[in-house]
């Protein structure tokens, strides 16, 4: 069996690539446009909880250390969807999954 398709699927397919690459190019972009607002938001929003140091207050320690054992994914999810029964909000109305993803990256670099 041969399967032959015609000029208008190639260019479907190369436009859902296209779009597919700018996608993830846009998430990329948006968050380097907002890294010192998503620092800024680690530091100040997550410290008032979390504590300055981010050695723990009224929630817990968000220190390198403290986070060993948890992968990306979950402290992602944790972040976008908030912890039911704590005072951990979720921030899914407010953070990408992308930009959530670069918090975590900051919560896994020791604090200057």
């Amino acid at each position: 069996m041969t399967w032959r398709f015609g000029p208008s699927f190639a260019v479907f397919v190369s436009a859902l690539l296209l779009l597919t690459s700018s996608a993830a190019l846009a998430d990329d972009a948006i968050v380097k446009l907002r890294q010192s607002e998503l620092e800024n938001l680690f530091e100040q929003d997550c410290g008032s909880c979390h504590g300055l140091t981010r050695k723990g207050g009224l929630g817990s320690p968000l220190l390198p250390e403290a986070l060993a054992d948890k992968s990306d994914e979950v402290l992602v999810e944790i972040i976008l969807d908030g912890l039911p029964g704590t005072a951990m909000p979720p921030w899914r109305p407010f953070l990408t999954v992308a930009e959530a993803s670069y918090i975590v990256g900051l919560m896994r670099k020791p604090k200057p």
